[in-house]
């Protein structure tokens, strides 16, 4: 009675209501959605949106109700319609907690010197981070010949759309926060609102949050403490990291947080299917829940169905507890943050329940917006070294799917106990994913023994041969030569197989003798190498 009389007052109009003063909610229908509207009339509520785009008969909606109800007693109502067979209150979604530790200012933040990588100018201290070094992104790229491929969406706080290092691999997106095309962080900027400013050169400088640890100074004074930025540059940062370990990877930042941090679990879920709907292989998530929702369960179910691999950030409270999405390990990988020393980080979740693999979650230098670089803390940027593995994975195999990632990633060096399979290692992982990533040898030079006057010089042909469809390139060099005597190789690398030419010269103030010169080829991890025995005479 209480209910009907309270729905009285509100549909006369007699009760005030605002955009504000309405409780969200999720629901699973078989009937759709013009009969769930006509349902909802008599209860109070609207049916705002399709959440999932219909991927099957079952179809899910965000509906509203107005907050003076009981949301208990509307979720018993609407669970009474005919054809609902799901409802749960819409979450809201906190993106950045506190951290417990004190970032200090990474040594290599300071340096803004830029280097070529696939195409683009970014800071040196960007690709040879110690981050990059410790999950061996340039030699898993090199040994393996893989740079990543596919679509890699991340659902976060969106995209600096004009950052240099991005440019030829970000997709348009889509921001769920406003219902519009576009992935961009940029359009939370408000002038009234005091927004950080663009300073790309200014000096390192401190800011109490976790999205970003250290910034430029003035755009830490900034965010220190102004709450309607305390996740802006999140997306920015996270997508950094994954464009770092896969550089030809495609990106689709979708926005289903804004600049303070919030989101509602109704965005996220239309976030995964947009993903999956718009041909994305990898799903990263940086973000954690505290309460399971069976239609968080539901959406990565489906896109494990349709082959995409997804990752999550196991959460920064540095106790064991059980977060989502990371929880849902058949369909997602958890990660967890290490240190520099392969330690858990001080301020991150653990246990084997959420914890997949580790990756590095400290002094994390990557791109941010204005098109500058900071430092991050947090398991935020864990995540997404998995998820740029993941499209290394896919660039080895095609049609790798979270099974298999799963499993390659499993291949990981071990951190101690509750952490999982240990902490991520590109090459193990590729190498668990495909074999061996080919080899090959070196044959050749007449019988590589060479008596030369001082004075003369002597050319030598080799050839490196490919074995076992490997494709990469092989860097040639020598060691061991003796003072005064020079060599040229001609073509100075080999790309698969090949023949080359040694040059060895010899001066006139050589000694007279013996010398063993080692004529080697590199090729990311892969080594060979064949011995020449000199005689100078």
């Amino acid at each position: 009675m209480r209910f009907k009389a309270l729905l009285f007052l509100l549909l006369c109009g007699l009760w005030p209501s605002t955009a504000s003063a309405w409780n969200r909610f999720i629901l699973r229908d078989t009937a759709g959605f013009d009969a769930l509207q006509q349902a909802c009339v008599p209860l109070g509520c609207i049916v705002v949106s399709s959440i999932d785009g219909a991927p099957n008969q079952n179809q899910v909606f965000l509906v509203t109700a107005p907050l003076e109800i009981d949301p208990a007693l509307i979720l018993t109502e609407l669970l009474s319609v005919p054809g609902v067979v799901n409802a749960e209150l819409d979450q809201t979604v906190p993106l950045v907690p506190a951290l417990n530790q004190q970032p200090a200012i990474p040594a290599g933040l300071s340096d803004a010197s830029l280097v070529q990588y696939f195409g683009a100018s970014v800071r040196n201290s960007y690709v040879n981070q110690p981050a990059a070094q410790i999950v061996r992104v340039s030699e898993a790229q090199n040994t393996f010949h893989v740079a990543g491929s596919g679509i890699i969406a991340d659902i976060n706080t969106g995209v600096d759309p004009n950052h240099p290092a991005l440019q030829g691999v970000l997709l348009p997106g889509w921001d769920f926060t406003r219902n519009q095309a576009g992935g961009s962080e940029m359009t939370d900027l408000q002038s009234s609102s005091s927004p950080p400013p663009s300073c790309g050169d200014c000096q390192p400088g401190f800011v109490n949050q976790s999205t970003a640890a250290v910034l430029d100074q003035s755009t830490a004074a900034v965010l220190d403490g102004n709450p309607d930025y305390k996740a802006f540059g999140h997306g920015t940062m996270v997508l950094g990291v994954i464009h770092l370990v896969a550089p030809q990877a495609k990106l689709l930042p979708l926005k289903a947080f804004n600049s303070k941090g919030e989101g509602f679990l109704s965005d996220i879920l239309s976030a995964i299917y947009f993903a999956v709907q718009n041909h994305a292989n990898v799903i990263n998530m940086s973000f954690d829940l505290k309460t399971q929702s069976d239609e968080l369960s539901k959406a990565l179910d489906f896109a494990n169905q349709q082959n995409v691999i997804c990752t999550g950030s196991v959460g920064n409270d540095g106790v064991i507890e059980i977060t989502y999405p990371a929880a849902i390990q058949n369909d997602v990988m958890g990660v967890a943050s290490t240190n520099d020393l392969d330690q858990r980080s001080t301020f991150s979740n653990f246990g084997d329940a959420i914890v997949w693999v580790a990756a590095p979650g400290e002094a994390v230098i990557s791109t941010y917006p204005f098109g500058s670089y900071g430092a991050a803390w947090g398991t935020s940027f864990s995540a997404p070294f998995v998820a740029g593995a993941a499209a290394l994975l896919l660039d080895q195999r095609p049609g790798t799917d979270q099974s298999q990632a799963a499993a390659a990633v499993a291949h990981a060096v071990p951190v101690g106990p509750n952490m999982g399979n240990g902490r991520l290692d590109l090459v193990q992982a590729l190498a668990a994913n495909g074999g061996q990533p080919g080899d090959f040898c070196i044959t050749g030079g007449q019988h590589r023994k060479a008596k030369i006057h001082r004075g003369h010089k002597e050319t030598f042909a080799f050839k490196v041969t490919a074995l076992d469809g490997f494709t990469g390139t092989v860097d040639l060099g020598v060691t061991e030569l003796p003072r005064h005597t020079s060599v040229d190789f001609d073509p100075p690398a080999i790309t698969g197989s090949g023949w080359f030419e040694l040059t060895l010269r010899v001066d006139d103030d050589t000694r007279h003798g013996s010398y063993k010169l080692t004529v080697t080829g590199t090729s990311g991890s892969l080594r060979h190498s064949v011995d020449v025995d000199l005689h100078v005479q």
